[in-house]
């Protein structure tokens, strides 16, 4: 049996028109694109109680971390020849994307390669003080023969630092030693944890600049206002002139009001020497000098 090109029909024996093929091919595509956007989206911290429980105040700090999210930490650790481990981390995004572990801080066994996530960010706490920020990542892989084999969970210390978006993270240590409740302690300096810098302006500054701010107004313009519409020239054009001309005066006269220790009628304390009371004084006084 021959069949010729473009003669088979879909179940139902109706033949897909290309506008129909178009639409369909559209869709597969539209599709496959969601899914590839979804997949390579990250996933973000998620704090530990369901969506509803979380405060405003976890919120506001997750959100206070976003610019460090982007970056990458690691920190090395060697202790003699038994271990040799290159720790990682990320804040509130997964260090390695395509595991789909949820691994916000991992260990990596230099010797054999091995990776042991330390916590998660689905398990995610978080808090804060006056400059510091507390994240906590939980449900890490469990202990072996410490810590009554619970999971692993890792503590970073966030401190502020101005000026540094992110520096020194470094491991400071590993609690083991106890039956429960053990951790792992980083450490690390970002402007992030830093509490908003308010004015530094006293009262008194404030008053200060408002009063030279109204006398350059006054002085600039009262000179346009008498330059341009009176047309004064000159001195003139200094913002009232004749009252500034005669402040020393008053000020003077309210010196003298003020401070004077004596009343005001009182007699001087010496007599002035009138020209009624110097006599004529002879033309030839000096004429013995000369001489002869």
């Amino acid at each position: 049996m021959r069949v010729s090109r473009g003669s088979l029909l879909p179940a139902g024996g109706r033949r897909m028109s290309p506008p129909c093929h178009t639409s369909a091919l559209l869709l597969v595509f539209v599709a496959l694109a969601v899914a590839g956007a979804e997949q390579s989206e990250e996933r973000s911290c998620d704090v530990v109680g369901d969506e509803s429980s979380e405060s405003q105040t976890e919120r506001a700090l997750l959100k206070k971390l976003e610019p460090l999210s982007h970056m990458r930490f690691n920190v090395t650790v060697e202790k003699g020849k038994t271990e040799n481990y290159v720790y990682n981390f990320r804040v509130c995004r997964e260090v390695n994307s395509t595991s789909h572990d949820f691994g916000g801080l991992v260990q990596t066994d230099r010797q054999n390669g091995k990776t042991t996530v330390i916590g998660r960010i689905n398990e995610t706490q978080v808090f804060n003080g006056s400059d510091w920020i507390m994240l906590i990542y939980k449900g890490g892989d469990s202990y072996g023969r410490h810590c009554s084999g619970e999971k692993r969970r890792a503590v970073i210390m966030i401190s502020c630092k101005r000026g540094v978006t992110a520096s020194s993270f470094s491991i400071i240590s590993e609690e083991r030693e106890k039956e429960q409740e053990c951790f792992y302690l980083f450490e690390m300096d970002s402007s992030v944890a830093c509490p908003a810098e308010n004015s530094h302006l006293s009262v008194g500054s404030i008053l200060l600049i408002t009063f030279v701010s109204l006398i350059a107004v006054y002085i600039i313009g009262g000179f346009l206002y008498q330059r341009l519409i009176v047309g004064a020239k000159g001195m003139e054009q200094i913002p009232h002139f004749a009252f500034w001309q005669d402040l020393g005066n008053l000020v003077a006269d309210g010196c003298d009001f003020v401070c004077r220790s004596k009343p005001r009628n009182a007699p001087a304390a010496y007599r002035g020497v009138g020209d009624d009371q110097l006599g004529e004084e002879s033309e030839e006084r000096d004429d013995h000098l000369l001489p002869m």
